[in-house]
């Protein structure tokens, strides 16, 4: 920089572009720092196709914004018109029916991306250093998916709407000393009513947001320190990575494109398979379902909010040294958000230098339990709090903190690593001549 320009404005009005292309980036360059980062932006070029699903999470974001647009021209926030307002959306508005639906199974497809997305940042070691912020930003938007699928899920007053909300925010009433405050603030009255809705309406929205929010910043921390790859190393030169336009987009295209086949078979077939056919009556204070239940997303978490019981020798351990202040429902609570704070806390619980389980054989089939526990978590979670449900919930919610907090640990000191390559070039030729030796096999044609 010049003394003669001393905040670079020749530099910024030097835009490769012509004509009114170029006299917009001359003054605000966000063609070439899109160019830059969305088109020339190097990745490594062994990223297979779990990388895509990052993508495919954020086109499930913006279908879910704005289908929610749509339905809040029409939706109204009260206790006693919002079920007939769905309803009026259902059966009156053109189209309103496809709008309510995809919204209702968009935010079942943006779990099963997101889901895959976090396992395979677990799986490869996408957390390690320097990769940090980038996981933490990811799992914080998790967090903030659940609290919004929440509030949508009780909008539409429904009799799982209302119950759902009731349990849901009774555990606040858990919290020592501040607990039925934040009830009442959240509430707005002593019970789930038309103050309710009213402001879980309004934090859905808010929380929507709250996420683009923090996928800007997921994605600038990305950019920071490059995307991880299967081998687990960092690209050593150019020729190891390839542009993200337009290999990585079209490979991505291709994922997205199979992901939204399948959503638009279960739009069109199967709308509410993935719902509770109880939400189709009207919320009724004075009719318990018999047995509630959440989303199916939630069904994990919940198994794990239910396990910890007064029975649990470690909730009385710590109810005992906190002289009751934390007692079985409010450790429920505690456990049900430490299983997603142990995750995020994984940077520095894995203690091997080596990112990928491709090349850790002990990991591999510690990790294929985890995931073999969250499915068994979530079918637990569907399943009446009585026995064997109950200790099978117990034994599985404590394998989840244990793989954390012990195994993940102790495999960093006792595992032998397998050989891995010295670069991703190395690896990428060997998986192409693999492939290659495979088709030609495939190609011949014996000999009559």
């Amino acid at each position: 920089m010049s003394s003669n320009d001393p905040q670079g404005y020749k530099k910024t009005l030097n835009s490769p572009y012509t004509g009114f292309k170029g006299w917009i980036d001359s003054r605000l360059p966000l063609v070439r720092m899109m160019e830059a980062e969305y088109l020339k932006f190097p990745v490594p070029k062994s990223l297979n196709y779990f990388w895509s699903f990052g993508g495919i999470a954020m086109f499930c974001l913006i279908g879910l914004i704005l289908s929610g647009i749509f339905l809040g021209f029409h939706y109204k926030p009260s206790a006693d018109d919002a079920f007939d307002s769905v309803e009026r959306i259902m059966r009156d508005v053109s189209f309103g029916w496809l709008i309510r639906y995809l919204h209702a199974n968009l935010v079942s497809f943006f779990f099963i991306a997101t889901f895959i997305h976090i396992f395979r940042a677990l799986y490869f070691g996408s957390y390690k250093a320097p990769r940090e912020l980038v996981y933490i930003f990811g799992l914080t938007m998790f967090m903030l998916m659940m609290a919004t699928a929440f509030l949508g899920y009780t909008l539409p007053w429904g009799q799982m709407s209302y119950w759902g909300a009731t349990v849901i925010t009774n555990l606040f009433s858990a919290i020592p000393f501040v607990g039925d405050a934040i009830l009442k603030l959240l509430l707005g009255d002593f019970n789930v009513g038309d103050s309710t809705i009213n402001r879980f309406y309004v934090l859905h929205w808010l929380l929507a947001f709250a996420i683009v929010g923090l996928v800007v910043f997921h994605v600038i921390t990305l950019h920071m320190t490059g995307s991880n790859n299967p081998t687990g190393s960092e690209p050593q030169s150019w020729d190891e990575t390839v542009s993200f336009h337009p290999y990585v987009t079209i490979k991505d295209l291709n994922a997205t494109i199979f992901f939204f086949i399948i959503l638009a078979f279960v739009l069109f077939y199967y709308p509410n398979i993935l719902g509770h056919s109880d939400n189709y009556i009207r919320a009724n204070p004075m009719v318990t379902p018999a047995h509630i239940v959440p989303e199916w997303y939630f069904l994990p978490f919940y198994a794990i909010l239910r396990a910890f019981t007064a029975d649990v020798w470690v909730v009385q351990l710590v109810s005992f040294f906190t002289g009751g202040i934390i007692d079985a429902k409010f450790f429920g609570v505690l456990a049900m958000f430490g299983a997603i704070l142990v995750m995020a806390l994984a940077p520095w619980l894995d203690t091997s230098s080596i990112r990928s389980a491709r090349y850790r054989p002990m990991l591999k089939l510690w990790f294929a339990i985890l995931v073999l526990d969250f499915f068994f978590l979530m079918w637990l979670g569907a399943m009446p709090a009585a026995e064997p449900y109950a200790s099978l919930s117990l034994i599985a919610s404590a394998y989840w903190f244990a793989y954390f907090l012990v195994i993940l640990p102790l495999l960093g000191v006792l595992e032998k690593p397998l050989p891995q390559p010295k670069t991703i070039e190395e690896d990428f030729n060997k998986a192409h001549a693999k492939n290659d030796k495979l088709q030609s096999g495939a190609a011949e044609v014996p000999a009559e």
